[in-house]
């Protein structure tokens, strides 16, 4: 598995199918493995936050959720193979899951949400084995822990924000006794309740799933305008390397 390091981050250089052949390997394998999906936002942030980029860059397991990453690594000339959209690990992750006999938690999302969630992909994929369930307004991390525990899970969906989500799982990583996957999917649970509508199929693959959203969400401008920044940084990257 090469990694490629863009702006700071050591993405894993892999398509989907790889993504998914990886994440078997780790639910027979021992200890618990982390999943971070950094799309140009992130990846951004991590530009930013040194503290950050080492959560981040300490994954099992690093893709990259963007397209705006993987325009990064063209521009860097170190360009990775593909777009590997978090929400479609989660949902392969969910594909497996009764072949692997490996049951999932869910974990995080308003009060209701993450019910919704796998209420739906329960009938999408009637074969996934679902452990548990908890949202994302807990205080105590104790008692989350001891109840992801209790309940079997082999694989644990963190859905709390970034970076929250990402420091979450770095911090408990070693608390947990069965988990052997747990990936941080961001507002996946939103959209695989259909509480928030993905964008149509020609968006995504126009590589403008971010501008479906902006459309939908204007307040995320602010947050939007780290993608650009992100690709300008990139450029410069390239032409400071080459000027050097």
């Amino acid at each position: 598995m090469s990694k490629i390091n863009i702006r700071g981050v050591n993405f894993d250089n892999v398509t989907m199918d790889e993504a998914v052949d990886i994440c078997k390997g780790f639910l027979q394998g021992e200890g618990a493995k982390i999943i971070h999906t950094p799309n140009a936002e992130i990846t951004q942030l991590c530009v930013e936050d040194t503290s950050v980029k080492e959560t981040v860059n300490s994954a099992d397991l690093i893709i990259p959720d963007g397209a705006g990453v993987v325009l990064a690594s063209k521009i860097l000339k170190k360009p990775l193979k593909c777009k590997v959209a978090g929400i479609e690990l989660c949902e392969n992750l969910c594909r497996i899951s009764g072949e692997m006999n490996a049951k999932i938690f869910f974990l995080g999302g308003k009060p209701g949400i993450a019910e919704k969630a796998a209420e739906k992909l329960k009938e999408k994929y009637p074969d996934m084995l679902i452990a548990g369930i908890n949202d994302g307004y807990f205080k105590d991390d104790s008692e989350v822990i001891a109840k992801i525990n209790e309940s079997g899970a082999d694989i644990l969906f963190v859905c709390l924000g970034v970076p929250k989500q990402e420091q979450w799982m770095v911090s408990h990583r070693s608390d947990f006794t069965k988990i052997k996957v747990m990936g941080g999917f961001g507002g996946s649970l939103d959209v695989l309740s259909g509480t928030i509508e993905r964008a149509p199929k020609i968006f995504i693959k126009c590589n403008l799933e971010w501008f479906y959203r902006l459309l939908k969400e204007p307040k995320r401008i602010g947050r939007m305008m780290k993608l650009p920044k992100f690709v300008l940084g990139s450029i410069k990257d390239k032409i400071f390397k080459i000027k050097r």
